[in-house]
This record gives structure tokens, sequence and C-alpha cells, in this order.
């Protein structure tokens, strides 16, 4: 593999629910050249009093396009943010965004085909137009067993009534985006790292991989 140094460089991190981001952002948020930008979940559950996070686990068809019309518009602000460090770091980015999760409330019925058809084309508008590109995507590869067991552990309001099957469906999403490639254009190289082992295995595995995280890589699968 052949890598080069660079600056401004921008990485997502991506992966199930409770597939083990916010450890990893946590672990690199310690180097002072990199930027950490964390998904708005904040800005997701108060919209002006609002909490359109809560009202889309409790009727994704009727508050999923409420919901993901808004995780667009503050990815977007995510990425367009100019960068105040020579490395960004986000969790997720407005690419799985729509891949993932636009995509499973769609395939699930969950959707109306008109909802889709105008996000993506929202989306489309966005990829055209503006810098969203990516330079490297990290993939905590997690089983759904093994993140439906740190989601009951962890117990945060909005995820309890999430079942085994969304998360299974997630997976699978993921797995058809960044390891298949058979679904939706992949937007930088990917580096797979298995995320399913304990928080100190997977601080070891941070620390192992990290010159290969804060390089680009120039094939579109870093192994």
């Amino acid at each position: 593999i052949h890598v080069q140094k660079i600056a401004g460089l921008r990485i997502c991190i991506e992966g199930n629910i409770a597939s083990g981001k916010t450890t990893c952002l946590d672990y690199f948020a310690k180097n002072t050249s990199i930027e950490v930008l964390t998904e708005p979940v904040s800005k997701w559950r108060n919209v002006r009093g609002h909490n359109p996070l809560g009202l889309m686990y409790q009727d994704a068809s009727r508050w999923g396009i409420t919901l993901q019309t808004y995780v667009q518009l503050t990815m977007l602000d995510q990425h367009i943010k100019p960068m105040i460090s020579p490395i960004r770091m986000m969790e997720r980015s407005i690419h799985s965004a729509k891949y993932i999760f636009v995509e499973n409330l769609y395939r699930s019925g969950r959707m109306p085909e008109v909802d889709y058809v105008v996000l993506t084309e929202w989306f489309e508008w966005i990829i055209k137009n503006m810098d969203v590109s990516v330079d490297l995507i990290v993939y905590l590869q997690t089983s759904p067993e093994t993140c439906y067991e740190r989601l009951k552990r962890r117990c945060r309001e909005e995820e309890k009534v999430i079942p085994m099957e969304y998360l299974a469906a997630i997976h699978q999403l993921y797995e058809e985006w960044l390891i298949k490639q058979t679904m939706f254009k992949v937007p930088s190289p990917v580096l797979v790292l298995q995320a399913d082992h304990d928080l100190q295995d997977m601080m070891e595995k941070y620390e192992e991989n990290q010159d290969r995280i804060l390089t680009l890589c120039t094939r579109q699968h870093c192994v």
C-alpha cells in the first residue's frame, strides 16, 4: 500500500449504532493535530424544543423524513466548516446518512418513495455543488449482536426501542456499501477494523493502526 502524509485530511469513522465510534474518536481527540467532530445528536434531540430523533424511533413512517432532512442539513454543516486543525475526524458523514439510514427507511417500507426521491434530489445537488469529499473512511466492523449488547448497557433514552432486527439491517447496508461496494459510490479508500473487542483491546488496536489511519491510503481498500 502506498501512503502519503497529508495535511487537511478528512477522515470519517463509520459503523453501526454502538460499534464504538465514540471510543475511537476519544482516542484520537488526544492528538492536538486532530479536530474531532461528533455526530450533532444534541441538535437532533432538540430543534427549538422538538425531538425529531425520539419521534423517528417512535414512528419512523411519520417522522423519518423530518429527521433525515435535518440530519442531512446538520451533517452538511459538519463537512463544510472551515478546518481548524491539519486533520479532521468526523463521526459518520453525510454519505452514510443517505446510503445507510435513509436507504434503510426506504427499503423497510417506512419511508414513502416520494420522500426518498426528494431527499435523494437534495443529496445529489449537495454532492454536485458542495465540497463534502472524504479522504479516508475507517469502518468499525461490528456484529449486530455485539452492538445490541452494548446498546442495552448504555441505555440512551431514544435507543431503548431499537430492536435487534434494526441493527442487523444497518449492518447489512454497511457491508453492502463499504465491503462489497455493490450499492452506492464509496467516496474514499476504506480501512476496515474489526471492532467486536472490548475497550482495552480496541484502544490497543487504534494505537497499532494510528499511522495507517492518519495517512492517505491510495487504494480503495486499505489492507
